[in-house]
């Protein structure tokens, strides 16, 4: 990337513009994550790059953040978010993981082949909206698909607006469909399981192979991991780009409101049901039953739906409750501090 870029080119906008005072503009630098290890950021400012150590005080920032930083490159504070894209980290473990912040469009990438999943699909959607990401779907590996109409006709089933794109990723006259939402200024993420080209793309997309790419098992058409760090990339016409890793595992968070954008459709039948806390199972003139007795409805969808809903209800209950202990124990180490430097004080 060119150490040299300004803020524009960076995806500033009046929205985080609005968030400073002429005091903060004076006397601080704007700069913005590019890159997330385990020690350090790399970020990004006008005047260039420099590494920003992580410290115990510092919020948990993301690749995407934008952020200020004083005249000795040391952390003052994190700029309200525009987006914000999260899952529950994998495993066991009760906690969220940041995926990428103040990203405008969200790329949904699944294969033409047997790993075409429409669940899976669904599950990425519930994490844009909730995130507040304009999400677009791109269906790769044309070139070898020979019922394209057939992936395209089930997509739209899921919602008859979304943005669907088939795409060969080898081939940058056909990437070309993806440029109107990699303009200047825009910020743009790719989520999507290992094998279904994510790499191949932004490759393509950037006219330089950034990211290793790596082939497909042929026994069940699962690809293999390539890229392991998320990062950020000016892309040659202007827009911002932020690869993400494969993902097999996307367990939602707090996401209830994504999955109820997601699942609109069922939404509005459930208002029709006779009882307000209708679950939709076998109670009496439930207007969700009626539809899928008619076809109306894909049985897969409603179960997907409850699925879901489900998850992000245990998810979040956990999250919930990690939060409120990390809340407590953070003011419990201010309170610490503060009896330290009273203590230092009267010592005096």
């Amino acid at each position: 990337m060119n150490n040299e870029l300004s803020l524009s080119q960076l995806g500033w906008n009046a929205f985080f513009q609005q968030q400073l005072s002429l005091d903060e503009l004076e006397n601080n630098t704007i700069g913005r994550v590019l890159e997330h290890h385990r020690s350090r950021y790399l970020i990004q400012t006008e005047k260039g790059q420099f590494s920003l150590e992580i410290r115990p005080n510092m919020v948990p920032l993301t690749v995407g953040d934008w952020i200020l930083v004083n005249q000795l490159q040391q952390f003052v504070r994190e700029l309200d978010r525009l987006t914000l894209l999260s899952r529950k980290a994998a495993g066991s473990k009760v906690a969220e993981q940041l995926i990428a912040a103040n990203v405008n469009t969200l790329f949904i990438v699944n294969a033409l082949n047997h790993d075409f999943n429409l669940s899976r699909i669904e599950r990425y959607l519930a994490i844009a909206h909730e995130s507040g990401c304009e999400p677009v779907i791109v269906l790769t590996k044309e070139d070898r698909c020979e019922n394209i109409d057939d992936f395209l006709q089930k997509v739209q089933t899921l919602d008859s607006f979304l943005m669907v794109e088939t795409v060969n990723s080898l081939d940058e006259k056909s990437v070309e469909k993806l440029n109107s939402w990699c303009k200047t200024g825009q910020t743009v993420a790719f989520v999507g399981s290992s094998g279904v080209g994510k790499s191949t793309l932004v490759n393509t997309l950037m006219q330089e192979s950034l990211l290793a790419t790596g082939g497909v098992r042929e026994d069940d058409n699962k690809g293999r991991h390539t890229t392991t760090s998320r990062a950020l990339f000016v892309m040659p016409n202007g827009g911002v780009l932020l690869d993400t890793p494969g993902i097999r595992e996307l367990k939602i968070a707090d996401c209830e409101q994504g999955v109820n954008e997601t699942f609109s459709d069922i939404g509005i039948l459930a208002q029709q049901c006779r009882f307000a806390d209708c679950h939709h199972q076998a109670e009496p003139n439930c207007a969700v039953q009626k539809a899928l007795d008619a076809g109306e409805l894909d049985e897969r969808r409603l179960n997907n739906y409850f699925k879901l809903l489900r998850e992000q209800k245990r998810n979040g209950a956990s999250l919930a409750e990690s939060r409120s202990a990390d809340k407590n124990l953070t003011k419990f180490y201010k309170k610490t501090q503060q009896q330290g430097r009273s203590l230092k004080q009267s010592d005096k």
